[in-house]
């Protein structure tokens, strides 16, 4: 497996996978499913500033991290909020970690002070994943998020990186 920076070529695969967690998650509070020209969007959006790394094999793309400003107040600037998703057919096989230990190290590179990671509740694979990276929980929203029929509570973990 490679983990490299994206490409535009790999917008179709993470829009894909981002789409399968619109409908399927709550993982994401969007609702609708969006294309490939919108993603290609928020993507250009992020890679101005921060790191969106996809993880690669036999040309499949099999997940992506990315990370975005926390707030955009100037002293928020070394602070960030970090995503990860995988494609369902690649879950458990270590792509969630290896993703966030490249994208952590990126961050670290760049001089980020903090990263949040928020996870609707409850997830205990997300919360797993976090915390096996060092991450602590550091906020708990209760009813944040309606989906699916039902009210969704949101947690925040926190890194601090220097």
């Amino acid at each position: 497996m490679q983990i490299r920076p994206i490409s535009n070529p790999d917008i179709p695969a993470i829009t894909e996978i981002y789409n399968y967690y619109i409908q399927h998650s709550s993982a994401t509070f969007e609702e609708l499913c969006i294309d490939a020209a919108i993603m290609s969007k928020r993507v250009g959006a992020v890679v101005i500033n921060q790191p969106w790394l996809v993880a690669v094999q036999d040309n499949v793309v099999m997940g992506y991290a990315y990370a975005t400003p926390w707030k955009l107040r100037s002293a928020y600037r070394n602070t960030v909020e970090s995503t990860v998703y995988v494609h369902p057919e690649h879950f458990k096989k270590g792509i969630g970690v290896a993703l966030y230990k490249q994208l952590l190290e990126k961050l670290k590179e760049m001089k980020t002070h903090a990263v949040l990671g928020g996870i609707t509740l409850p997830n205990a694979p997300s919360v797993g994943l976090h915390e096996k990276l060092g991450f602590v929980k550091v906020a708990h929203f209760k009813e944040t998020g309606f989906k699916f029929g039902v009210w969704q509570d949101v947690g925040y973990w926190q890194l601090l990186l220097d």
